[in-house]
């Protein structure tokens, strides 16, 4: 007999764990404090990246937050501000630093990736969602310099080592490939192991499956408090009354740290925010693209071409700052010099909140304290091209099965 559960969250993780938990037999109610219609799930690049193996917390990234922390224009920005849990989170990243724990980490992000890759596709082929847009040109690291070159380089030979399909191209071949807008640009890597989809298209279909086949998604509804009894969550106090659940999933993204203190648990979780611009003229651009000196992303998405990009790490808020807009529009004419994304393109810009765990893996994994809590959270930006590989394996965790693959990495009690 299945389960009732609550999953807390309705981004691209809480939607995919409530669509494998309701193909294994449960009672699946999804609680949103929004309308589910904005957010990370929203504004993201869309990319589907086994390529993207190395994790944010890597050799020299703190020290490049330092010399960016009073630049917010920067691609990674870290806003200063007197709060102790940012304090313990920026010492548990510089630990996390380090060469040795990328190497780790580096199969644990390709596998949980390509399970995930597979798993949308399988979603597609289900009919599930009806079509949808999920191609497979893969990923251009496009670069400027030698500097940016030799890094990904560096990358797509332990990428290759993997097993995973990376090529090289010139200036004349990057033309080739992308052959009806002008590149400014030394040349590319090509990664033809990564998909692109459009998120917008995609969250609506889920979210119309799963009401009709009966998961319950209750919006606009605020998670308030979680009682405790005998180490087991035995209610959720929201803001239009009350629901209790066999077992609870916590997939609030970069509020699920926020959660977890109203459980007596410390989850080091950082909110990460990023930006994205729409522009829905054609451009000529057919390629998913990162365009590397900017740290941006573009991505021809069903109807626009979408520019994204930035780390900036604030706090939780809403705010658009025009200078990190603007950023990402200069940086796209870098690349592009044809292209001027418009001052009313960059009015419509939106933000999301990415949920940063202090290494870059992911938390996934049941609660050592509280027997009927699970945790699904911390994607930071590979939030949604892991979104199916997380349901699938919430779904396996709550019902006792073998997981699709070993998760020890991503134990939400972890140390740092």
């Amino acid at each position: 007999m299945g389960k009732n559960i609550v999953i807390i969250g309705g981004g691209i993780v809480g939607l995919s764990s409530a669509y494998f938990l309701q193909k294994e037999g449960h009672q699946v109610t999804v609680i949103d404090k929004s309308d589910i219609t904005s957010g990370a799930s929203f504004v993201n690049a869309g990319y589907l990246t086994p390529s993207h193996i190395i994790p944010m917390a890597s050799p020299g990234k703190i020290t490049q937050g330092l010399k960016w922390m009073f630049n917010s224009a920067s691609p990674f920005y870290m806003k200063p501000r007197w709060d102790v849990d940012f304090f313990k989170w920026s010492w548990y990243f510089k630990k996390s630093s380090t060469k040795a724990k990328v190497e780790k980490a580096i199969p644990v992000i390709k596998d949980v990736n390509l399970l995930s890759r597979d798993l949308f596709e399988g979603i597609r082929a289900s009919g599930d969602l009806g079509d949808f847009q999920l191609e497979r040109k893969g990923l251009l690291m496009i670069y400027k310099t030698q500097a940016s070159y030799e890094h990904e380089m560096e990358v797509a030979r332990k990428a290759s080592f993997l097993g995973l399909e990376v090529n090289e191209l010139n200036k004349s071949q990057l033309s080739e490939i992308e052959p009806n807008i002008k590149i400014d640009a030394k040349g590319a890597v090509h990664y033809e192991c990564d998909g692109h989809t459009t998120p917008t298209e995609i969250m609506p279909k889920m979210l119309q499956y799963l009401k009709n086949v009966g998961v319950k998604i209750r919006t606009n509804e605020e998670v308030l408090d979680l009682s405790l009894s005998n180490s087991q969550i035995k209610g959720i106090k929201t803001s239009k009354g009350s629901i209790s659940a066999d077992e609870i999933v916590l997939a609030a993204g970069s509020w699920t740290g926020i959660l977890s203190k109203k459980l007596n648990i410390k989850l080091s979780l950082q909110a990460g925010k990023g930006y994205r611009i729409n522009v829905k003229r054609p451009l000529g651009i057919s390629m998913p693209a990162v365009l590397m000196e900017s740290s941006m992303a573009v991505t021809p998405m069903n109807g626009f071409t979408r520019f994204a990009g930035t780390m900036e790490f604030s706090g939780i808020n809403d705010t658009i700052r025009k200078e990190r807009v603007e950023a990402i529009a200069v940086g796209a004419q870098k690349y592009y010099p044809e292209l001027e994304i418009t001052t009313e393109e960059k009015s419509q810009a939106k933000s999301g909140m990415r949920p940063v765990t202090p290494d870059g893996l992911p938390y996934i994994g049941r609660s050592n304290k509280i027997k009927n809590l699970t945790f699904a959270t911390g994607h930071a930006m590979m939030g949604w091209s892991l979104g199916p590989a997380t349901g699938k394996l919430v779904s396996e965790i709550i019902d006792s099965k073998k997981t699709s693959m070993d998760i020890d990495a991503f134990n939400p009690q972890r140390k740092f």
